[in-house]
C-alpha cells in the first residue's frame, strides 16, 4: 500500500491574499494611486478574471477582495440601487470617497492604457439612497435624462479659460487642412461626410472647385445647397423660427381645421439660434397625416415661398417593430424644405451677415416637417425635441434600467412583450419611472 508520506513532497502554490501589491507576472505598477475592484455579479468569474489580468498587464493594481484599500469599484450591468445596497453592507469607512463606476470607464482606460478622467457618465450614482444612511446624497445621475439641463451656462469661468487660453490638441485639429476642407464641404446642404471625403481625395479644396469640376455630378439637393449656401449656412434666429411657424400654421389650418403643428428641436428647448427649423405636423384624422403634409407643401409652392422640397413618403409598418437596434431617423413621412422668409414677416427683420448689402428683402431657411400618425405623436415629439445626448441617455436608461426599447415610433416593454401607449410626453416619462422634464431642461 502506497502511503502519502512516501510520495515526493509537492511545492504548494502560494495563494494570493488581500493586500497583495501590484500586477502579476512582474509587470510594473504604473498607477499606484488607483486600486481597482471588479464586481463579479453579472460580470461572471471568467470574464472578471480575464479583465483583471488585462488590467494588471497594463500596470493597474487590481484587488481580489473588496477592502478600504480599493479606490475604484467597477460594475457591469448591475442595478444602481442593488449595487449600492451591497456596498453599504460591506461597512467600508471610505465609501463616501469611493468611485463606483460603470464598465465604460474601465474599457476606456484599457483602450488608453491609463486611468481616463472621470466623467459624470462613468459614475453609478446612489440615486435611491436609504433614508437611514449617513452618507451624502449624490444628486447627479449618470443618465442625462435624469438631470435638469437648461441653456444657461453655469461654467462661464471655465469657458473663459477655453476662449482665452490655448489647447494645443484643439488647435492641431482646427489647423488641419483636411479637417477644414471637410467641414467646408459638409456645410453644403446635401453633402455628407462620404461625399466630402471623396471630393477631398479628388483634390478639391474650395466650393468653387466642386462647382467647376466636370467630374462632380451634383444631385438636386446639392444644387439647392450650393444655390442658397450663403443663407442656409448661417444661424437661424428664434424670431425667424417663430415667423416660419406662423406661416406653416396658417397654411395647415387652411387645409384642415384639425391640423396640429408644433415647433421642435433646439428652439423648443429654449435655444435662441439653430442651423435649421424642425416642425411636427399631424391630425387626429387617422391615416390623413401624410396627405396633409403633401397639401401643405403644395400650399407653400402656390405662395411662391418654396425654394426646394425633398419629400420622403412614410415607410412606417407596425409589424416591423420593435426594431433590433435604434435607428436615428424614423419611418414617418417627412419633407426637407428650403423656404423663402421675407424681412417683413420677422420681428426685427431676417438675419444678415454683417456688412451685407445685396438689396434682398428675404433669406432662405432650412425647414424640416415630419408627419407622424397621432397615436405615435408623443414619441416623435420627444425624439425630435432632443437634445441628442438627452435622447441617447433616455434610450439607454430605458434599455438598461427598465428592459424597454424606446425610439420615435413607440415604447416596447420587453418583460410584458407589449407596446405601452402614450398620448403625451408625460406618459412616456411615467412608464419609465422618471420625473417629467420640460423641454427647456433637456439641453444635455
Amino acid at each position: 500500500m502506497l502511503h502519502a508520506t512516501m510520495l515526493p513532497p509537492m511545492r504548494k502554490r502560494q495563494r494570493r491574499t488581500e493586500g497583495t501589491e501590484g500586477p502579476r507576472y512582474g509587470v510594473e505598477v504604473k498607477f499606484p494611486d488607483v486600486r481597482l475592484y471588479l464586481v463579479e455579479k453579472k460580470m461572471g468569474a471568467t470574464r472578471r478574471g480575464f479583465l483583471a489580468q488585462l488590467a494588471r498587464a497594463k500596470g493597474f493594481l487590481v484587488e481580489d477582495v473588496l477592502s478600504e484599500r480599493v479606490t475604484h469599484v467597477v460594475s457591469e450591468q448591475n442595478q444602481a440601487q442593488e449595487l449600492w445596497q451591497w456596498l453599504r453592507r460591506q461597512a467600508l469607512n471610505n465609501l463616501p470617497t469611493l468611485h463606483v463606476l460603470d464598465i465604460g470607464w474601465f474599457t476606456d482606460s484599457m483602450r488608453e492604457g491609463r486611468p481616463v478622467t472621470l466623467e459624470a457618465r462613468h459614475h453609478i450614482q446612489d440615486i435611491l439612497p436609504e433614508a437611514s444612511t449617513h452618507l451624502p446624497v449624490v444628486v447627479l445621475s449618470r443618465y442625462a435624462c435624469q438631470r435638469r439641463t437648461s441653456t444657461e451656462n453655469h461654467n462661464e469661468i471655465f469657458t473663459e479659460i477655453l476662449q482665452c487660453g490655448r489647447s494645443f490638441e484643439v488647435e492641431k485639429i482646427l489647423c488641419n487642412d483636411r479637417y477644414q476642407r471637410l467641414k467646408l464641404f459638409t456645410s453644403v446642404f446635401g453633402v455628407g461626410p462620404k461625399t466630402a471625403e471623396k471630393w477631398h481625395r479628388g483634390g478639391l479644396r474650395t466650393l468653387n472647385d466642386a462647382l467647376e469640376d466636370p467630374g462632380v455630378e451634383l444631385n438636386s439637393m446639392q444644387k439647392a445647397g450650393f444655390r442658397h449656401h450663403g443663407d442656409i449656412s448661417r444661424a437661424v434666429s428664434r424670431a425667424e423660427a417663430l415667423a416660419l411657424g406662423e406661416i406653416l400654421h396658417q397654411a395647415a389650418l387652411g387645409i384642415s381645421a384639425h391640423a396640429v403643428l408644433v415647433l421642435t428641436g433646439g428652439f423648443r428647448r429654449g435655444k435662441e439660434f439653430g442651423h435649421d427649423v424642425d416642425f411636427l405636423l399631424s391630425t387626429p384624422e387617422q391615416g390623413k397625416e401624410e396627405t396633409l403634409l403633401l397639401s401643405l407643401v403644395d400650399s407653400l409652392r402656390r405662395q411662391g415661398i418654396l425654394l426646394y422640397c425633398d419629400h420622403h413618403p412614410s415607410t412606417f409598418d407596425i409589424n416591423n417593430l420593435p426594431g433590433v437596434s435604434f435607428e436615428a431617423m424614423d419611418h414617418f413621412a417627412k419633407s426637407f424644405l428650403i423656404l423663402r422668409l421675407e424681412d417683413r414677416q420677422v420681428e426685427g427683420g431676417v438675419q444678415r451677415p454683417e456688412g451685407q448689402h445685396d438689396g434682398r428683402s428675404w433669406r432662405a431657411v432650412r425647414v424640416d416637417v415630419v408627419a407622424p400618425p397621432m397615436e405615435r405623436y408623443a414619441f416623435t415629439l420627444l425624439g425630435w425635441t432632443g437634445s441628442r445626448q438627452f435622447e441617447r441617455d433616455l434610450r439607454r436608461f430605458a434599455r438598461k434600467e427598465k428592459r424597454m426599447l424606446l425610439d420615435n415610433h413607440g415604447l416596447w416593454d420587453k418583460t410584458k412583450k407589449e407596446f405601452l401607449p402614450a398620448e403625451r410626453e408625460e406618459d412616456i416619462f411615467a412608464h419609465l419611472g422618471l420625473e417629467y422634464l420640460e423641454p427647456q431642461l433637456r439641453n444635455a
